[in-house]
């Protein structure tokens, strides 16, 4: 099984460019079903979870071309099979984002109880409520979450707390139901509004995206479309805290500036330099140590869940005290072990850790236990003195493209082995 080493205590210091986003391409893929034509997707990040998402569409018969540059083309006109197996769904949660283009395209859908990270529990209750309120009749069976519906029909839809997916799921099913649905308490996260940009483009009639209350106009069809995925916010924000956890000066290019404004503040709070333009950010420390900064996560407009694991990292050597608050998912600080085996010190009372700064961390073979987690483990090996061991990188592989060689192209001595 592959690992990461890296021999920290040198400075970031260079250009890094930005993939395309792994949060808004997994749903763009998957929403292609809905057209009756091909769509053609480009700035598509070489995945591991995109991937697994086009082993699951050629499973189903749609047909995939890839050239080389990552320009991905799906024609869904050879569709035969209409279920998500465990084997494919195991291993990603986004895979039940197929659940509803298949419904409202298809009339029918078997898709396997989702997994993924082991961050919590993530209940897929409030998309299976969300069809059935469009008037799809759903059934969990043996595993297997089975939907159908002859048409479905527009509705007025309350998700009882904001998800990304549900709001994702429920937003593509809508677009080919009878009749208009307004979705309330949306997610506002910029991926969302990178699909419905998409479903427009198809011919879908969505607006509100962007605001927690979209409106989608059903129509009776949607064609193929040609689109750039979004840059990866959290994958730009991984590559700033990197160079301030290592004192470092890096410009992160090909990004999209006012999706991280939260990031950028907090950045901000640790004494770093921030420059923006229109399509980089560059993060300068001037070779200072980082001050503490406390987090609280929230939905998008507030601060990411998917950059804890990377300012708990920061926090460890920073200068001062931080509190780390988590209020998306309960069980996102299983990162805290392994970063104690850094020399890290840090408490955890409940969904809050504390994080007291120390001087220096010390490698150590360390081990990943979910995708951002990975992230943060990696950003504490650039500064631990000695070598550190990533284990079970395929975690970060799911969600960071080449992330050993744009580290190593600023300056990081880390290699895969």
């Amino acid at each position: 099984m592959a690992r990461i080493e890296i021999t920290g205590g040198v400075p970031l210091d260079g250009e890094v460019w930005i993939s395309g986003a792994k949060n808004a391409v997994l749903p763009i893929l998957v929403a292609s079903l809905l057209g009756d034509k091909p769509s053609f997707i480009s700035n598509v990040p070489h995945l591991q979870d995109v991937t697994t998402t086009m082993e699951l569409l050629g499973r189903m018969g749609a047909s995939l071309a890839v050239d080389d540059r990552m320009r991905i083309e799906i024609d869904p006109r050879g569709m035969t099979q209409f279920e998500a197996p465990y084997e494919l769904v195991k291993t990603m949660r986004a895979s039940i984002l197929v659940l509803g283009p298949l419904v409202a395209r298809y009339g029918r859908a078997v898709v396997s109880l989702p997994g993924g990270c082991a961050i919590g529990s993530r209940p897929v209750d409030l998309h299976l409520r969300g069809l059935q309120q469009l008037g799809a009749e759903v059934a969990v069976v043996n595993g297997n979450i089975e939907a159908s519906a002859k048409r479905l029909k527009g509705a007025n839809i309350i998700f009882d707390t904001v998800t990304v997916t549900g709001t994702e799921n429920i937003m593509m099913a809508a677009t080919l139901a009878k009749g208009t649905s307004v979705l309330e308490n949306a997610a506002q996260e910029p991926e969302v509004v990178d699909l419905a940009n998409f479903l427009n483009a198809m011919g879908a009639r969505i607006s509100g995206a962007g605001t927690n209350t979209l409106v989608i106009e059903g129509v009776d069809s949607l064609q193929g479309a040609e689109y750039s995925v979004l840059p990866d916010r959290i994958e730009t924000g991984t590559y700033l805290v990197a160079a301030a956890i290592t004192r470092g000066h890096v410009r992160a290019t090909r990004t999209r500036p006012r999706d991280l404004d939260s990031v950028i503040e907090k950045l901000r709070e640790t004494g770093a330099e921030i420059e923006i333009g229109d399509d980089w950010i560059d993060l300068n420390m001037h070779g200072r140590r980082p001050r503490a900064v406390d987090i609280t996560t929230a939905p998008y407009p507030g601060f990411a869940t998917d950059m804890q694991a990377q300012f708990t990292a920061l926090n460890t050597i920073a200068e001062g005290t931080a509190i780390i608050t988590e209020t998306i998912f309960e069980n996102r600080f299983m990162h805290v072990q392994e970063l104690q085996r850094l020399g890290a010190d840090i408490t955890v009372k409940g969904n809050t850790a504390i994080v007291r700064g120390v001087r220096e961390l010390n490698g150590a073979p360390i081990m990943a236990t979910d995708l951002r987690a990975s992230a943060g483990l990696v950003l504490a090996g650039l500064v631990a003195r000695g070598t550190t061991l990533v284990d079970r990188v395929y975690h970060i592989d799911r969600g960071y493209e080449i992330i050993e060689e744009k580290l190593g192209q600023l300056g990081a001595r880390i290699r895969r082995i």
